[in-house]
This record gives C-alpha cells, structure tokens and sequence, in this order.
C-alpha cells in the first residue's frame, strides 16, 4: 500500500526556514518522480519542485535559489528545505509520486500525502 506522510510544516516569520519531510511507504522514492506542491486559500495547486528517479531537480521560477529538494534513499524520504521564506510561501504542502514526464502539472500524480500547513508572518 503506497503511503506518502509530510510532516515539518508551522509558522515561522520572513526570512526565516523551515525543512519538510515527506516519508514513503509501499514503494521505493529512488524509483519514482516525487514532487512537492502547494495550494493557498482560494488557489490551484501549484508545482514547487520535484526531484526525478535519475536525480534530476526541478524547481518553480518562485521558489528557485531558495528551496531545495533532496532524497535519502535510506529512509526512503524526500526533503524541501525552504530558506528565506516570504509571506506568498504560506501554503498546504503536499508530495505526490509520480511515473510521467510531465512532472508539474498535478494530475499527473498518483498519489498524494496529507499536506502540511506552512505559514509565513511578515
């Protein structure tokens, strides 16, 4: 049974970080594209990152030179670590698995976690 948990998620001001874990079961995320999405108040989801079974990373231009995504193939989990987070960052975070090329469009995804609520104060 695949399941995806996200967890790291709260409230911190401007400027500040925070580093959220999303935790696979039932397969192997070295296998599989994760990706992380966001959805605010009233809003789409919106693609965040992703990293690719070969490893590749993709970032969304809002985010670049700030987030990065990484994979520990040991505990089977894939990291956001978000620097200088702004107001606009304040979101449910999601991870999702994916097997298609087309990694930043959220119906492309077939599974999905819980989502962690991230809010950033000004």
């Amino acid at each position: 049974q695949v399941q995806l948990v996200e967890s790291g998620g709260g409230l911190v001001q401007a400027g500040g970080s925070l580093r959220l874990s999303c935790t696979a079961s039932g397969f192997t995320v070295s296998a599989y594209s994760v990706g992380w999405f966001r959805q605010a108040p009233g809003k789409e989801f919106e693609f965040v990152a992703v990293i690719r079974w070969s490893g590749l990373m993709d970032y969304a231009d809002s985010v670049k030179d700030r987030f990065t995504i990484s994979r520990d193939n040991a505990k089977n989990t894939v990291y956001l670590q978000m620097n200088s987070l702004k107001s606009e960052d304040t979101a449910v975070y999601y991870c999702a698995v994916t097997l298609e090329d087309d990694y930043t469009h959220s119906d492309k995804y077939s599974y999905w976690g819980q989502g962690t609520q991230v809010t950033v104060s000004s």
